[in-house]
């Protein structure tokens, strides 16, 4: 069900939830016995999903679009529509993984580089306990590979299934494979935050997440791999804002 506190910005309902609200929804769904697929958004995906059907068709199908990106939030309040703020993916993960120690839950990590993807489920084994961990897989596999991966995860129990993939391929294998994951509770899609959680990259300090330069100090990291994502991304986004501003 999606929920009533709902703002629709370029064409899409972002819900208008904390982030200690989207846990509570997760924990009702979980005792419910139903799915949650929760999608972030930022300027980047909203740009993207211009132009990318199965991107825009994951996003817009999902049951939670909150607000993952600083500037979303930004957008909302120039456009008359405030959010309540941002939810961040990684620290909701952090905390939906938590709710799971908490509630005796399982979780199933997909993506990331083996080594990547296995330091995590280490790290969260000896956090809490080894039995939190249902399952685990890199995420680089071939198209004819999804379908045994689909049920390998339905067979692991787990409730929680973080996809740590690139935009739009983790979207694509959610929206692609969601009927086969009916049974997972809670299906999210985390990006790069196994290598964050990982260590093997650094996030921005506090001041720049405060002030929205979060995408910044990633672009300052991997500047060949990111530059047009963000920084024309970005412009482009600029754009769309002003063009939704003005349009009336």
């Amino acid at each position: 069900m999606k929920s009533n506190l709902q703002i629709k910005i370029f064409g899409i309902s972002i819900d208008n939830l904390t982030p200690l609200e989207v846990l509570n929804r997760v924990q009702k769904s979980i005792q419910k016995k139903q799915q949650i697929h929760l999608e972030g958004v930022n300027a980047s995906k909203i740009v993207d999903m211009r132009h990318d059907k199965a991107l825009c068709d994951s996003v817009v199908n999902s049951n939670l679009i909150t607000p993952d990106g600083q500037s979303i939030v930004w957008a909302s309040k120039i456009l008359g529509k405030p959010l309540k703020g941002r939810v961040a993916g990684i620290d909701l993960m952090h905390n939906l993984v938590t709710l799971a120690h908490e509630k005796k839950h399982t979780i199933y990590l997909l993506g990331a580089k083996q080594q990547v993807v296995e330091e995590v489920a280490a790290r969260f084994k000896k956090k809490y306990n080894p039995s939190i961990i249902a399952g685990y897989r890199n995420g680089y596999f071939t198209p004819q590979q999804e379908v045994q991966i689909a049920k390998d995860i339905s067979d692991s129990n787990a409730q929680m299934l973080f996809v740590g993939i690139a935009s739009p391929l983790k979207e694509r294998f959610i929206h692609k494979h969601k009927e086969a994951l009916k049974n997972i509770n809670l299906i999210m899609g985390v990006g790069g935050s196994f290598d964050v959680m990982a260590g093997f990259t650094k996030r921005a300090p506090l001041w720049m997440q405060g002030i929205g330069l979060e995408w910044f100090f990633r672009f300052l990291q991997e500047p060949k791999r990111m530059w047009k994502r963000y920084l024309v991304g970005n412009t482009t986004f600029i754009y769309l804002v002003l063009k939704e501003k003005f349009k009336k």
